[in-house]
């Protein structure tokens, strides 16, 4: 397969349009980053993980070839805390920004600005927080609920690590919206209430975005080959 042709294989193995069922998701938190939710459909990616998503059906092969990754950005804008401070937040974007550009160069020449026959690329993170964790079957046992509830007041439970993106996929020259994602991810568990989250708490939920695109589309582009 040509690199002119593999986009559009990319696009409709990576959203995974084929499984997507017509069921929407309507309680999924809505950023506002996209610019329309009302047509993302659940569906899975090469790994088995869920993900709403939509792809224009006007897309054409052949249309891009090259793309462009507009650097990413929080949306909305974050407050640092002391849980989650600057440097966690910077740090999130920046590893994010390489993920994608190393697994989106496997695809397509990337190109150092938006222009025609170019798909530029604009990710969000939407959200980056640590949760409680919630109660395990064998905690909902009598005894053990009290313990439980005890653990979490005094801020020795453990705390997930939860981090979500908003992508939009854009035509280079009419701006036009031709694909959208959406997806959240849980990170390394932090021990407590008290401890920093780093970026080395999600980084494995980065990477795992980024090379569901690598991973779902060269099985395609062999078979497309045979």
């Amino acid at each position: 397969m040509t690199s002119h042709r593999s986009l559009a294989v990319l696009f409709a193995a990576t959203l995974s349009l084929s499984a997507c069922s017509s069921k929407k998701l309507p309680t999924e938190p809505q950023a506002g980053f996209l610019r329309d939710y009302s047509v993302l459909k659940e569906g899975q990616t090469a790994s088995g993980q869920t993900i709403l998503s939509w792809i224009s059906p006007t897309l054409a092969r052949g249309r891009y070839t090259q793309v462009y990754l507009a650097p990413s950005q929080f949306y909305p804008r974050p407050q640092p805390s002391s849980r989650v401070p600057q440097s966690t937040l910077s740090g999130v974007t920046h590893y994010y920004d390489a993920a994608l550009r190393l697994e989106l160069g496997k695809v397509l020449p990337l190109a150092s600005k938006p222009g025609p026959n170019t798909l530029i690329v604009k990710p969000a993170i939407t959200q980056v927080a640590a949760s409680t964790q919630g109660l395990r079957f064998y905690e909902w046992l009598p005894v053990t609920l009290v313990a439980a509830g005890v653990s979490s007041a005094t801020g020795i439970r453990d705390r997930d690590s939860e981090i979500a993106t908003e992508v939009s996929f854009e035509d280079g020259s009419t701006g036009e919206v031709v694909a959208e994602v959406v997806r959240k991810g849980k990170g390394v568990p932090l021990e407590n209430d008290k401890q920093v989250m780093t970026p080395d708490n999600v980084k494995a939920v980065l990477d795992g975005w980024a090379t569901d695109l690598s991973q779902t589309y060269v099985p395609v582009q062999r078979a497309a080959l045979r």
